[in-house]
């Protein structure tokens, strides 16, 4: 197995070299040696000129991105250079390394000539040239070198010390930098922005709120409507971001400040990313409010034209107080009287231009209710997501029993098939989850139909009843087998990842995650979510092959150890980085160029703690200390895209 690492740079002995393998096989080997260890340095191009230049027995300091094979440190076409031959002003401490390609290497501009050029280059510059662009009040707060020096340091640095300075004041700039846009767009919301007002608690709020709410309301879920309510209250548009873990009760706080507005005379929406998801929402909603006299509609691809006529007429009359819907929502027939409350569910799945387009559809901008039961990181939070108010809901409704989750390798499928046969005799129902490669919908399709029969094999008709959802089916087959597991007539759901959000079956008391190994870890704890909704003991059995990457057993040892949605989290970005965070790689938010999220968080905090502060006392950076800061976002301004929720 190979697996690759961090970009490095070690000084040592050129020792011994080889030549192995034949024609296209060929390659250079030679090995590089300190105290440490040895690292293997392998060469497939320009063999007989590496040989020629380079010189055994001699201390070289060697660059390049390193690989692990058979156990052994490896680097390939490595960047070499002779510790003697070095410029005078790195005093052997650390060679710049820099970026180059194939054609500029051949044309004499690989990572060391581009080293000579800065290091002939950079003398002729001076503090003018690179003026500092933080108030000296952060600067001395901080304990940060100027600017200049910080360019200084990181390219030639005298010692370790000057490259950790250089390295500390850059990734604080960049960060706070970032910090202080992101305080500027939501300060000026709260100022500027114009909003419609929820003034009164009414007739329906607090009939619902004391005659029909099926369950005691958590902590979280009373805090986070407090902060609703003072958001609605103000005059300016909400933008609030609403992240609870699975069955933390989202939906309910959404549906009582859908009774605020409606009592407020006003129109609400819910838009969800998926028809399955948006049914769900409206079968809920309705058994929610069957005994208060609230209209309540869907609005999908499938509405049928007569059905879509009328509901389009009763909201652009006002007389359709809240509508359910997909992407369906945005299009241009659907007009509202007076549409006051846009609650978007899972909007990582929603482009930005689509959620825009909701709340063109009002003179005043909607109250905007963001809800996401994906965690979302702490620090990606502070960032790609900075611009908006932030509510957490960190507790579950009283009643639920911690779901137990077991790693069993494929060589137990038969103890896995009995237990789900005692679980089915006890009057439960299982979840059967196959992944989906988005590179190959054919491959997907066949391994979900083996998968199918295999699972047919086990569990034969007439005593077991087996639904399958997948991609490929029509709508309609889609929500009739889909319908016939929710109302009991299958004891079995075959499906893909199609039921990963919003599915609420409290009967289903096990969910088995076939080939869990390639699943990401926010997945599977979505996945999970959908077992445990009901009273009884509820299991999740993670299905694995008997080779698995090391990542994926880390995946799979988080499960098993924590049910916890924000530690899952933070351990699913420190294993894929925020790049690969679903629904944030859109965001410019997170074009770091030397901070990172993981490593960095501390700066983070310090950085957005400072920003938001700065901002609060002059929000328009007039201060005499400030302007440099302000000149500088300026001159930036239009150079780093980033996005925002609304």
């Amino acid at each position: 197995m190979t697996a690759a690492v961090e970009f490095a740079q070690v000084q040592g002995i050129l020792q011994h070299f080889e030549i192995i393998g034949e024609k296209s096989a060929r390659r250079l080997m030679a090995y590089l040696k300190d105290d440490t260890g040895v690292i293997e340095l392998i060469w497939f191009k320009g063999i007989n000129w590496v040989e020629k230049t380079l010189k055994e027995g001699e201390p070289y300091i060697v660059s390049g991105r390193t690989s692990f094979f058979m156990g052994k440190p490896q680097m390939v076409h490595p960047e070499m250079e002779l510790v003697r031959d070095q410029a005078a002003g790195a005093k052997n401490f650390l060679e710049p390394v820099y970026s180059t390609t194939e054609k500029l290497k051949a044309r004499a501009l690989g990572a060391r000539q581009i080293a000579k050029l800065l290091q002939a280059l950079f003398p002729l510059l001076t503090e003018k040239d690179l003026p500092e662009n933080l108030p000296d009040a952060i600067i001395k707060k901080v304990q940060l070198v100027s600017r200049y020096e910080a360019y200084k340091y990181i390219h030639f640095p005298a010692s370790a010390e000057q490259y950790e300075q250089a390295l500390r004041r850059l990734k604080f700039e960049e960060l706070f930098i970032a910090q202080v846009r992101l305080a500027m767009v939501k300060s000026e919301r709260h100022r500027y922005s114009k909003g419609v007002v929820f003034d009164k608690v009414g007739e329906l709020f607090n009939t619902f709120y004391h005659r029909y709410l099926p369950f005691q309301l958590t902590g979280a879920q009373k805090r986070v409507i407090k902060e609703i309510r003072a958001d609605t209250a103000t005059g300016h548009q909400m933008n609030r971001l609403l992240q609870g873990d699975v069955g933390s009760g989202k939906t309910m706080v959404a549906l009582l400040i859908m009774l605020l507005a409606i009592d407020n005379g006003f129109q609400c929406c819910l838009m969800s990313p998926t028809e399955i998801l948006a049914q769900q929402h409206y079968a809920s909603l309705t058994e929610y409010l069957k005994d208060l006299p609230v209209g309540i509609r869907l609005l999908t691809g499938s509405t049928k034209t007569a059905e879509r006529k009328q509901i389009l007429q009763a909201l652009s009359e006002g007389l359709l107080p809240i509508i359910i819907g997909t992407h369906a929502l945005i299009e241009e027939v659907v007009q509202f009287k007076n549409l006051g409350l846009a609650v978007i569910d899972e909007q990582h799945r929603f482009g930005v231009a689509q959620r825009a387009s909701l709340w063109k559809k009002a003179v005043i901008p909607p109250h905007i209710l963001v809800m996401t039961a994906t965690p979302i990181p702490r620090t990606l939070a502070m960032t790609a997501y900075g611009d908006l108010d932030y509510s957490v809901m960190d507790e579950l409704p009283p009643g639920r029993q911690p779901i137990t989750t077991v790693h069993r390798y494929d060589t137990h499928r038969t103890a896995v098939m009995d237990f789900i046969k005692s679980e089915i005799q006890k009057g439960r129902q299982v979840y059967i989850i196959f992944p989906l490669i988005e590179e190959s919908a054919k491959l997907d399709y066949e391994n979900l139909m083996q998968g199918y029969e295999n699972v047919k094999a086990f569990f034969a008709e007439p005593q077991y009843w087996i639904s399958m959802v997948h991609g490929r089916q029509p709508a309609e087959q889609k929500e009739t087998n889909m319908r016939r597991f929710v109302t009991g007539d299958t004891q079995i759901m075959v499906s893909t990842t199609v039921i990963e959000v919003g599915v609420n079956v409290p009967n289903a008391s096990v969910m088995v995650i076939e080939s869990a190994e390639k699943f990401g870890l926010s997945q599977l704890h979505q996945l999970r979510g959908r077992v445990g909704r009901g009273a009884e003991k509820s299991y999740c059995i993670l299905m694995t092959s008997t080779k698995l990457s090391n990542d994926a057993r880390e995946r799979i040892k988080t499960m098993t150890s924590t049910s916890n949605g924000f530690e899952i989290s933070e351990k699913d970005l420190e294993l894929r980085g925020p790049g690969d965070i679903e629904g944030t790689r859109q965001s410019g938010a997170l074009n770091l160029k030397l901070a990172d999220l993981i490593k960095d968080k501390l700066i983070l905090e310090t950085a957005k703690k400072l920003a938001e502060q700065l901002i609060e006392s002059d929000p328009e950076l007039e201060t005499t200390d400030n302007l440099r800061l302000k000149y500088y976002l300026i001159a930036l301004k239009g150079k780093t895209p980033w996005s925002l929720i609304s």
